[in-house]
């Protein structure tokens, strides 16, 4: 518990600059490297949403820098897909995540460039979509207008969790007193993780 604590003071501790340049690269790179469902992209906006409400960065700046890099991680991601696409998905990597890959190219199918907007709420296709999307030949005026969406609603709304995060956490800590400290830390962050995994249950696994 103590180890898991010690983790997370460390990335709330963390510098206004590093903090903006560490959620931001996490945020671009889930997309933009076409294999970032490996990287935690969401947890770290949530993370710069509670760094917010601890005045530690600008919740406004904090915002911005999410939705551009989420946007620009896409884009990279779709130009990646549409140049590589067919090799990349040819590595061992995506073995154990055809179903999941199905069902991306089926929604891609179905709800064209919906399918890309509701992508960036799954955690697999969040980071796998835009390559789908490039690979498939989506053009690229249907796709960046879709992509601009999810990254805005995604980019904000995550970053204000993170945020209303913050301020529970703050409110139940002053309550509960500094030997309760930890265990708050661990509760807020099971929270985080099972909201994350539940996500990314639905997105595998709903067959629409």
């Amino acid at each position: 518990m103590s180890i898991v604590s010690n983790v997370v003071d460390k990335i709330l501790l963390l510098d206004s600059g590093y903090a903006y340049s560490l959620v931001g690269f996490l945020a671009f790179a889930e997309a933009a490297i076409f294999i970032g469902f490996v990287l935690p992209g969401e947890t770290a906006v949530i993370l710069g949403g509670v760094l917010a409400y601890r005045h530690s960065v600008s919740l406004t700046v904090m915002i911005l820098i999410v939705i551009a890099a989420a946007i620009l991680g896409d884009t990279v991601g779709y130009e990646v897909g549409k140049r590589y696409g067919r090799r990349i998905l040819q590595l061992p990597v995506f073995a154990k995540h055809e179903e999941a890959l199905e069902i991306g190219w089926r929604r891609l199918r179905e709800r064209g460039g919906k399918a890309v907007f509701l992508g960036r709420f799954t955690a697999f296709l969040r980071a796998a979509m835009p390559g789908l999307a490039g690979t498939a030949g989506m053009p690229y005026r249907t796709f960046i207008k879709w992509n601009a969406a999810g990254g805005i609603i995604w980019g904000g709304g995550f970053t204000l969790l993170g945020f209303a995060a913050g301020a529970s956490y703050t409110k139940l800590e002053g309550y509960a007193g500094r030997a309760g400290q930890v265990v708050l830390v661990l509760v807020l962050l099971l929270v985080v993780i099972w909201y994350i995994r539940h996500r990314r249950a639905v997105g595998i696994s709903d067959p629409d």
